[in-house]
């Protein structure tokens, strides 16, 4: 198999060493050029064309917003991955560059012991995900038979809309969640692996791109209709039912498949408090998270969407609920928000919102 090529960019000499010591090591990735610089990397990469470029966003010249948005104009299909400082000013970046078409993130190591523990955190943090955006395929392993039915059964209104999404999410949501219907009678809850602090940029955004009110989630706040909560990064989030309300749940619970937050999760409480008025959404995403919430959903009675592989930048978390025969939809992500529309205001014209089952 041929190895992968990867352009690395930083405007650090050390970083761009590092970066590139990093990549050689493993036996099916190699380093094809570096450039200090937006300007230089668009030339490369015409001349060596790469797989997949690591991004910096801030460089004295052409930083990194200004070139993902060449390479998306002329390179739209090119993988990118952010590899950027979690500074304040950093972690609003990053959000920019992942709704102008970046496909992940990673932050830089800060706070390192050594330059050994700063390998360390590169080849566990950056070196998987550049192998599986450049591995879609290994992905999907067998194709489901998709029977999208013409006609929405609601067996039950709907009270709740969770997503679970993953890499290419935050482009994902801004381009749904703003086509959600104005005055959306149900809160929706989402998690996007985020790394910590990268999540209330992300739900401060969606607040700006759509009529939801959109904020991170926090410990004991209640749910309402047309409010967004976004799992902060590092933290599970999960619903309970109050004496009078349902409420977020937040807590730091060992990682589950590999992750916190994690899809299953927020899943799993769902499917408990809402039982069959549930609509559990998969997004876009490397993985299975969310595979077993969703088998949670439906056995509770709810319903369960999923992206379609498509327009997915990476069929994994989508694919794996569509290939276990949980999806009653797989669509495109242009039809995933009036698929939501439909499914929750088709039953919500007389029921009261957020009655827990």
């Amino acid at each position: 198999m041929p190895k992968t090529r990867v352009l690395i960019v930083d405007d650090s000499v050390v970083v761009r060493r590092l970066l590139a010591d990093c990549v050689a090591s493993d036996p099916e990735l190699e380093v094809v050029g570096t450039a200090p610089n937006g300007k230089i990397a668009l030339t490369k990469i015409t001349h060596v064309n790469p797989d997949i470029v690591t991004l910096d966003i801030e460089m004295r010249e052409m930083d990194g917003l200004a070139t993902l948005t060449a390479i998306r104009k002329t390179h739209p299909k090119l993988p990118v991955i952010v590899f950027s400082t979690s500074t304040e000013r950093g972690r609003g970046a990053i959000v920019d560059a992942l709704a102008l078409g970046a496909n992940d993130c990673v932050t830089k190591p800060a706070n390192v012991e050594s330059v050994t523990a700063a390998i360390q955190r590169i080849r566990d943090d950056l070196v998987p995900k550049i192998k599986r955006l450049c591995c879609k395929a290994a992905e999907t392993i067998s194709r489901p038979v998709v029977r999208n039915s013409a006609v929405i059964r609601c067996k039950s209104a709907i009270d709740v809309v969770a997503i679970g999404v993953s890499t290419g999410g935050p482009n994902a949501l801004a381009e749904m969640l703003p086509m959600l219907a104005a005055n959306f009678p149900v809160p929706v809850l989402i998690v996007q692996h985020m790394p910590m602090l990268f999540t209330r940029p992300l739900a401060d955004r969606i607040s700006t791109l759509s009529t939801l009110r959109a904020r991170e989630g926090e410990q004991g706040a209640r749910l309402r209709p047309g409010e967004a909560w976004v799992a902060p990064g590092g933290f599970h989030m999960e619903v309970e039912q109050a004496e009078d309300c349902v409420r977020l749940r937040i807590h730091d619970a060992p990682r589950e498949n590999s992750c916190r937050p994690a899809v299953d999760v927020l899943f799993r409480s769902v499917a408990k408090v809402f039982g069959d008025s549930a609509l559990a959404v998969v997004l876009t995403g490397m993985g299975q998270d969310g595979l077993v919430g969703c088998r949670w959903i439906r056995e509770a009675g709810g319903q369960v969407i999923v992206q379609d592989e498509a327009s997915s930048v990476v069929w994994g978390m989508p694919g794996a609920v569509s290939n276990a025969g949980l999806a009653e939809k797989v669509l495109p992500l242009r039809d995933i928000a009036e698929e939501i529309n439909q499914r929750v205001l088709a039953g919500n014209a007389s029921r009261p919102i957020l009655k827990a089952s």
